[in-house]
């Protein structure tokens, strides 16, 4: 008999369950409160991406003498980007803990803000050494707003509908650096204050976003947790401490769930050196070793993010009907199939193709991550377990810019006449590297698709941590026990 990761690579079809409703009729089941709440959590993660690309999309600039930009080398500017990365977990554990113990509105709200003033704080650095600690500490407000964000939107929607917004969720990343793109081309190259009115900007849209949040209601999830306790309180009882409840089910759910955290920041850890390793340095390595316009080269950028909304909706969708886990390992076959239209061509027109096609591999892949890990994840940990796994994996793949920097520099080749470094091999291996890395990772790891985590209790309610506590169902509404992950897990333990 095959292994159980092959047995549940497609998974199987439960005719009971809502999710097979067909998409469209899945979507107009949703309410306007919901639609708001993804658009929020959409919103959040679209100004954390531009936020980020502000640096990417700068480094050109910033390597010019003072007062224009730091007068620093390229790998040295890169820096920035590394310390970014490196403190990006910190604000993943605060604000993810924040979330599942205190709920998603507030949590979300403050990151929100303090995100906005770091931004605004990086663009009035007059040094490289202040700019490195500006960027430090934007890392740590820049951390929780992915798992709050993924959190708040899919725990509100309809199972049948989340892989297909999983995808348009994740896609807030491309549109955020589609934005500064835009942004760099239109604005930043006629205005006197260069790359800080990009910084200004993208700091002003932040500000919006935790606008948006502040008038939209608590999560379901938690306005249901707070009107359990009042109730139990009105009968008389006394319920525990909800911070006693929570760092005891937190330490139940760690001690459960340790390999699978370990699977899961292998797998982010893949992915984020997928992503950064194809877009971090792309500008730059479009102008040195193709001896591009730093105009073309943002246009480029455009309509490979243009390509990243299209495949992380496409696979999104796709996901719902074939699985996480076999969605991933096609896009990532993409990812490698264009990986040589991505670095050979030297024109404009066939570059940009290359960029729209890798860019649909990397960015579908990516697009079922959300749900992937907050089904995964312990129901009750939803903003904690995917946001620390993945900004965990950010960390260790956090010195990827540097990496093509350096090997570019040590990798060398001849455009025009001109000793550069070569980028384009640089990239096309590393990022070869890791789509195969990613295959056999996901492959060879669980799934638990179709998984009703808003029927679960959260982690300051006694049993939280245990996978099994559900709330008792509304009547008529679909059973947890009828979900794929219930029968899976019937059938065989799970591979981690």
């Amino acid at each position: 008999m095959a292994p159980y990761f092959l047995r549940n690579f497609i998974p199987k079809k439960d005719p009971a369950a809502d999710r097979q409703r067909p998409l469209y009729r899945a979507l107009l089941d949703i309410t306007w409160i919901q639609w708001s709440m993804v658009f929020s959590g959409w919103l959040a993660w679209t100004c954390d991406a531009m936020d980020f690309f502000s640096v990417s999309l700068a480094i050109p600039i910033l390597s010019k003498p003072p007062p224009v930009g730091f007068g620093r080398p390229t790998a040295t500017l890169t820096n920035a980007i590394t310390l970014t990365l490196l403190f990006r977990p910190v604000g993943a554990i605060l604000f993810g803990f924040a979330s599942d113990r205190f709920g998603r509105k507030w949590p979300l709200i403050w990151n929100l803000l303090l995100c906005c003033v770091l931004q605004i704080g990086s663009s009035f650095c007059n040094t490289y050494q202040q700019f490195l600690a500006a960027r430090s500490l934007f890392g740590i407000a820049m951390g929780g707003i992915w798992g709050l964000a993924i959190a708040t939107a899919l725990e509100n929607v309809p199972v049948d509908a989340r892989g297909f917004l999983s995808g348009v969720l994740q896609e807030g990343y491309a549109v955020g650096y589609l934005l500064a793109a835009v942004v760099n081309l239109t604005v930043v190259a006629h205005n006197v204050h260069s790359w800080r009115t990009l910084f200004w900007v993208a700091a002003g849209i932040t500000f919006f976003a935790a606008c948006v949040r502040v008038f939209l209601p608590e999560s379901e999830v938690f306005l249901r947790a707070r009107e359990d306790r009042r109730a139990q309180q009105t009968q008389g009882a006394s319920p525990a401490s909800k911070t006693r409840v929570f760092l005891r089910e937190t330490k139940s759910m760690l001690k459960a769930h340790w390999k699978l955290c370990i699977y899961a920041v292998l797998l982010m850890t893949g992915f984020n050196f997928l992503s950064h390793g194809s877009q971090d340095l792309y500008p730059t390595y479009l102008q040195d070793n193709k001896r591009l316009s730093s105009n073309l080269a943002t246009k480029a950028t455009i309509i490979g993010n243009c390509g990243a909304v299209v495949g992380g909706a496409l696979a999104g969708a796709m996901s719902q009907l074939f699985g996480r886990r076999l969605t991933i390992v096609i896009f990532c076959c993409i990812v490698g199939a264009f990986i040589p239209l991505w670095i050979l061509p030297s024109g404009f027109g066939a570059l940009a193709a290359g960029a729209f096609c890798i860019q649909i591999g990397v960015q579908g892949a990516w697009g079922v991550i959300p749900i992937f890990l907050n089904e995964l994840s312990p129901p009750a940990f939803r903003a904690t377990f995917p946001g620390v796994a993945y900004q965990v994996g950010n960390m260790v793949s956090s010195s990827s810019a540097r990496i093509e920097a350096v090997g570019g520099e040590n990798l060398r080749t001849t455009v025009g006449g001109k000793d550069v470094p070569d980028y384009a091999k640089v990239q096309g291996i590393l990022i070869g590297v890791v789509a195969a890395f990613i295959v056999i990772v996901v492959i060879l790891g669980p799934e638990n698709h179709g998984s009703h985590f808003e029927k679960h209790r959260v982690a300051f309610e006694e049993g939280g941590g245990q996978d099994d506590a559900y709330v008792e169902d509304e009547p008529g509404s679909p059973s947890p026990a009828g979900s794929v992950r219930d029968v899976h897990e019937k059938e065989a333990p799970s591979t981690v």
